[in-house]
């Protein structure tokens, strides 16, 4: 019996992973994005249609984790100095948008269905949260997940997790089943929300800490990997527990480690299960796809994912103006959060218990908002040209062979110095950047600025690469790999390529990338600072040159060390933490 299990389970990972693979590349391809991918090798191989793969149910509880690990992900990318920050747009934004799209909703299928009050509240309630699990991974994806625009649809899907106690409160005083317990009221699963909270702060400042620390010292690299899935798992469980949402805690630990030391070491170790699991989740989300249940009321299905779409993103859209946003990012927030989201089948299915509505209308409306969950990739697609803002024709000529000796890809910050330099060194250069607002500003300043997307070899090729002295890429250096650069050197042999990155992590990322040097974006500026610091304590110049000299030593040596073993962690005794002894007090 365990011996035939475990072939099944083998055969539907064999199916869903091959299926996935071929379906996200192709709409990578078309540029859809890979959630329409996932979502359509679930109704593929689902029981609705080839019944090749079954128990989605089940696959749907493990693959809720990739939900949870992504809360975890982005907790980590802020600061609770940063979140406090956006609690404007977290309790402003966000309370409106659930509470108008909520009550907006719930008004459509009231009037228009034929449900009573209790049903269209228990259906048109959940149909105002949005999917998490699909838009912050296309907003990572596009690079705006840090960006303002991305800042405020985070903090809109953050007020929804929080939202779903109140939801689930709501259900539960219209409950007309008397074999299901009503719940504690209200109060009491806000007051267990506050607690829980602050519990969670708190594990995660004397508990937690202690704990990353103790394996740091240690060096125990599978360990990190160990705690870090604990510390999701044992946050997401405590709020499962108390019938909260297991994101939200996964997300207030994140936070709790966002200002550590080990944060970007547990991003790096999380990120390939949350990639995975939020695949499964997508395809789990295919797989309950109720076709025939769609065959039997396609009209229906049809109009009202329409009109939830239209609702959702008509409100959100006049709520962005409202909050002083430009028309095209309040359009485009509308249209990003314009889906039911994942919650909205917990939800449904506590309604059904609840003996609010059916079975079968939970089905159908589960249907439908997975349908509006396909259109969002098609939408955001489709509106690229109305959203993006327009620039004048000449500021957007394609890169063109002009004879220059240098390419300098990226035209930001960094950028800009690097080019200013070899300019005032008599070396003429070609700019090349995709971000349209910088070069109508670049044009401003008297600085010819191509658009057009650097990493691409026949778009370099095109700027004169292939004749050109020196490319530099001054873009982020998340956006380079080793395969890319060694298509470069392949390509163009006779150029000399240097390349920004971000950090110690970039450089060892790339560290068999065939380039002539990194820079690491701020280590140079970093020592020009501590030279001025030590400076104004009365330091001697050549003790702060021996200072100088004796880091830069550490760290190459310990760079040099960790290029040999590929660990982070390796040669931390060179770090410099401790005074040398017999120097003089300053």
């Amino acid at each position: 019996m365990e011996e035939h299990a475990q072939a099944f389970l083998l055969r539907d990972g064999f199916l869903l992973l091959g299926t996935a693979l071929g379906f996200v590349l192709l709409f990578r391809r078309l540029g859809l994005g890979a959630t329409l991918g996932f979502i359509l090798t679930g109704a593929v191989l689902g029981p609705f249609a080839l019944d090749l793969v079954g128990d989605p149910e089940s696959k749907m509880g493990i693959a809720e984790l990739g939900i949870t690990l992504l809360l975890f992900i982005v907790g980590l990318e802020l600061a609770p100095t940063r979140l406090w920050r956006m609690r404007h747009e977290i309790f402003g934004l966000g309370l409106l948008q659930v509470t108008l799209c909520g009550l907006a909703v719930t008004a459509v299928i009231y009037l228009f269905t034929g449900f009573s009050l209790e049903a269209s509240l228990a259906l048109g309630l959940p149909l105002g949260l949005s999917s998490t699990a699909q838009v912050l991974p296309m907003l990572q994806s596009a690079g705006r997940l840090h960006t303002p625009f991305g800042e405020r649809s985070f903090a809109v899907l953050l007020f929804q997790d929080l939202s779903i106690i109140p939801l689930i409160t709501i259900i539960a005083a219209m409950n007309r089943n008397p074999a299901v317990p009503s719940g504690p009221p209200g109060w009491i699963l806000g007051l267990e929300t506050v607690a829980a909270i602050v519990g969670l702060i708190l594990a995660g400042r004397f508990a937690i800490r202690p704990l990353f620390r103790l394996i740091g010292n240690l060096g125990e690299r599978e360990m990190f990997v160990f705690a870090a899935l604990f510390t999701v798992m044992a946050s997401g469980a405590l709020m499962q527990a108390l019938g909260l949402s297991t994101a939200l805690g996964a997300f207030i630990a994140g936070v709790m480690l966002a200002d550590s030391p080990y944060r970007h070491e547990l991003e790096a170790d999380v990120e390939p299960f949350r990639a995975v699991l939020l695949g499964l989740f997508f395809m789990s989300v295919g797989m309950l796809l109720d076709l025939s249940a769609i065959a039997e009321r396609p009209l229906f299905v049809i109009a009202m994912a329409l009109a939830l779409i239209a609702v959702k993103s008509g409100i959100i859209f006049l709520l962005g103006l409202a909050f002083r946003m430009e028309w095209r990012s309040a359009l485009a927030l509308g249209l990003l959060l314009s889906q039911g989201g994942e919650f909205a089948f917990v939800l449904f299915a506590q309604a059904s218990n609840a003996m609010l509505v059916s079975t079968e209308a939970a089905s159908l409306f589960s249907a439908i908002v997975t349908l509006s969950m396909v259109t969002t990739p098609f939408l955001m697609m489709a509106t690229r040209g109305i959203r993006e803002r327009p620039a004048r024709q000449e500021e957007r000529d394609a890169p063109q062979d002009d004879g220059a000796n240098a390419i300098i890809v990226g035209y930001g910050r960094f950028g800009q110095t690097v080019a200013q330099m070899l300019i005032a060194a008599d070396i003429e250069v070609t700019l090349i950047d995709t971000d349209i607002e910088m070069i109508d500003i670049a044009g401003d300043f008297g600085a010819k600025v191509y658009f057009g997307d650097g990493t691409r070899i026949d778009l370099l090729r095109q700027a004169g690469a292939a004749e050109a002295e020196l490319i530099v890429f001054c873009i982020d250096g998340d956006q380079l790999t080793v395969p890319f650069l060694e298509a470069v050197h392949t390509a163009f042999p006779d150029a000399t390529v240097h390349a920004r990155v971000f950090d110690r992590r970039a450089l060892l990322r790339l560290k068999d990338a065939p380039v002539s040097s990194m820079a690491r974006e701020v280590m140079e500026s970093a020592v020009v600072l501590a030279r001025r610091a030590l400076k104004g304590l009365g330091v001697s110049l050549s003790d702060i040159d021996r200072a100088e000299s004796h880091y830069r030593g550490r760290d190459k040596e310990r760079l040099s060390l960790q290029y040999e073993s590929g660990d982070l962690k390796t040669a931390r005794d060179r770090i410099i933490t401790q005074r040398p002894r017999g120097r003089r007090e300053t």
